[in-house]
């Protein structure tokens, strides 16, 4: 038997997602092998004109997007709706990113799908979820951070509540609308059977505050914003910029306390366990403070790093773009772009020790539709350009290679 080169070689997926958390489920399964094919407007999904822009390319629009095969597809139009639901009967996984209701009244709810291919996986992205109070309530990232408390833990104590500045509550909306899309292709294979997924960015903030509710729910808790942190887990200025540190472990101390020459606090009372230290945070930053300001940020990771004891350099984008490690472990890889040239897009997040990572560039808008059409669906090329001319697709052509 010849084994796939990928993990999800021969799953298709249909990805109707728009902006961000829809888009990065087709994008995470694209990289694990499966083909994704992406349904945009004619002309192209709006996402493409988001800023920053790379040599006329949206930095945006690849991080969602590439490694996927563009059809551009009029939804508004019955005979494009028509090939959609062709799609849908050979394809495994579908997802969709608008409000509640809306992919019902497109006539692509999950009952709808089912009745064309009893094995769809639908994947459902929204604001606040299929059900619930706030069902029909618009939103994108920042709405998980603030109604789950997320905000009012951000920052530093007297200022406002504060979101991050990327979009963490769309990245890990994605994660779960994966997760649960592969937990339903294992399913599958024993009840033969598709089924929906419902992920929310309201439900996402609440996985992120879940401690600080359950100790308010529990004990009447209210936690207090405290920036970066205090004491071994806190932010400390260098001679030429910053560093974070997180000795919390009780086997940390005794090195860290070697290392910054305080050898007497491994048996002073006052840091003897994890808690007392928590109590003692200022006499630690009192010593702390002085030694990371004598030292390079160099320095300092050069030192305490090979202790075991956790700590990195605060890098500003510039530092960060150029970490060995983001290159090392192909976090970005460069691709060829048909726009931009080259430009660098999302990589290998998740290593599997056999399976390949599939990473390739974004499409061209409407790209893939005559290849999808021809060879998926078997439309003649006469049907295709029919359907062109009355706008029902839309296709463009990479430009052919220049003769040698």
């Amino acid at each position: 038997m010849t084994l796939p080169k990928t993990a999800l070689e021969g799953i298709r997926v249909l990805d109707l997602g728009r902006y961000q958390a829809g888009p990065r489920i087709g994008l995470v399964l694209a990289r694990l092998g499966a083909e994704v094919i992406k349904i945009e407007a004619p002309g192209g999904d709006e996402s493409r004109q988001m800023e920053p822009h790379v040599r006329g390319q949206s930095a945006y629009w690849v991080q969602y997007n590439s490694g996927k095969k563009s059809l551009g597809l009029n939804l508004r139009s019955d005979k494009g709706k028509a090939i959609l639901r062709e799609l849908v009967r050979v394809s495994d996984i579908f997802i969709q990113n608008f409000r509640p209701g809306t992919i019902e009244a497109m006539g692509f709810g999950y009952e709808q799908l089912r009745a064309l291919n009893r094995r769809l996986i639908m994947v459902n992205v929204s604001a606040y979820g299929q059900y619930g109070p706030y069902r029909d309530r618009l939103g994108f990232d920042p709405i998980g951070q603030a109604i789950s408390g997320m905000m009012s833990l951000t920052g530093f104590p007297g200022t406002p509540p504060t979101r991050t500045y990327n979009p963490v509550i769309d990245r890990i909306t994605a994660l779960h609308g994966t997760i649960g899309a592969l937990a339903a292709l294992r399913e599958r294979e024993l009840s033969g059977e598709g089924q929906a997924i419902d992920v929310c960015l309201a439900d996402t903030g609440f996985s992120m505050t879940e401690i600080q509710c359950c100790a308010y729910l529990g004990a009447g808790i209210v936690p207090e914003r405290v920036g970066n942190g205090r004491g071994l887990m806190n932010t400390y200025q260098t001679r030429d910029g910053w560093v974070l540190i997180a000795a919390m472990s009780d086997n940390i101390w005794p090195r860290l306390c070697e290392a910054i020459g305080a050898p007497e606090w491994r048996n002073d009372p006052r840091f003897r366990r994890l808690a007392d230290r928590h109590r003692a945070w200022q006499d630690i930053e009192a010593r702390l403070r002085p030694w990371f300001a004598a030292r390079t940020t160099r320095e300092a990771v050069d030192t305490l790093a090979p202790l075991g004891i956790p700590i990195s350099p605060v890098n500003d984008i510039p530092a960060a773009a150029q970490e060995p490690h983001l290159h090392a472990r192909e976090l970005l890889v460069e691709v060829p772009d048909p726009i931009a040239g080259r430009i660098h897009v999302s990589g290998k997040h998740i290593k599997l020790s056999r399976s390949e990572t599939v990473i390739g560039p974004a499409p061209l808008p409407g790209q893939h539709t005559e290849e999808i059409l021809t060879t998926l669906l078997h439309y003649r090329a006469d049907e295709v350009a029919a359907l062109e001319a009355e706008g029902v697709i839309y296709c463009s052509r990479l430009p052919a290679a220049a003769p040698r």
